[in-house]
């Protein structure tokens, strides 16, 4: 499938569902903050992306984009997601301006798949902000400026 196929409020629903689903809608919302914070930095390696499609799009950032992972069907893919109106209701939030306040700046997140959050991540471009259910989310650091 391409990307055009959703607005872009489709796809932050699926994306946030797919994501943090399991996280309740705080986790959402931090998942949405950091598309949101992705579309409106302006520098860096994120700086030239203007609009949710062309975030959640870029190859190699979202597991829930991929209908393939490791060579094995990804049942867990944004196409297979029927968000319901609590997933709208969190994208309509992001796209307002709306931002978790104890995310900061974010542009990262994952989940280490144990209790510790890394201190950075990816590298030394993103430095632990805060945690949210599984997900460790990160904000830029100065070294982020040069990617």
């Amino acid at each position: 499938m391409e990307e055009g196929i959703f607005s872009q409020r489709e796809l932050l629903a699926r994306l946030c569902q797919c994501e943090a689903g399991g996280e309740g809608e705080i986790g959402m919302k931090a998942v949405a903050s950091v598309i949101m914070n992705r579309v409106e930095v302006d520098y860096g390696e994120y700086g030239h992306f203007y609009t949710i499609p062309e975030v959640i799009f870029q190859p190699g950032q979202f597991a829930c984009v991929r209908t393939e992972l490791g060579g094995e069907y990804n049942p867990q893919n944004i196409y297979n997601m029927r968000p319901t109106e609590v997933e709208y209701d969190v994208a309509d939030w992001a796209m307002a301006g709306n931002r978790l306040t104890n995310l900061g700046f974010a542009l990262w997140f994952f989940n280490p798949f144990s209790e510790e959050c890394r201190d950075f991540f990816p590298s030394m471009v993103g430095e632990l902000a805060v945690r949210i259910g599984k997900h460790c989310f990160y904000n830029p650091t100065a070294a982020y400026a040069e990617t």
